[in-house]
């Protein structure tokens, strides 16, 4: 990629296009960002360079890196560090206990259980699910 800002340091133009990427959609929301080596290959820089890129878009609050697993897009309200969710869905139902919920409410396998959904969105995008389990109230 030809450098277009003369004086712009690399890493600025690239954090630029990687920082349109992520706004515009075309990394979506808790998408991986493309490993190093791709990046290195793409804009034909050292790994060096991409490093310090992705330093200024995790400065910024737009990406999060996790040691081992790789670098997220992780888009923010503006105005806000933090993205929180826009809308929460909460549902419920019974299910019968497979044998690890069985194992766990020491129960038989088959027994009636009651689920709880819950599912976070941001920008119509799901950024949680959380299920929870427990065991009926006794009739009386």
């Amino acid at each position: 990629m030809p450098t277009p800002h003369y004086g712009t340091p690399r890493y600025r133009v690239i954090a630029n296009e990687l920082k349109e990427r992520i706004e515009s959609g075309v990394i979506p929301p808790g998408a991986l960002l493309p490993a190093e080596s791709v990046l290195t290959a793409e804009f034909r820089v050292s790994r060096g360079t991409i490093r310090q890129a992705v330093a200024v878009l995790r400065e910024a609050g737009l990406v999060a890196t996790e040691h081992g697993r790789g670098t997220y897009a992780s888009p923010r309200p503006q105005g806000s560090r933090v993205a929180r969710p826009s809308r929460s869905e909460t549902g419920h139902r019974e299910i019968a206990a497979d044998p690890e919920l069985a194992a766990l409410f020491a129960v038989e396998v088959g027994a009636a259980l009651l689920e709880q959904q819950s599912i976070s969105r941001t920008h119509e995008a799901v950024v949680a699910v959380v299920r929870t389990y427990r065991l009926p109230r006794p009739s009386q």
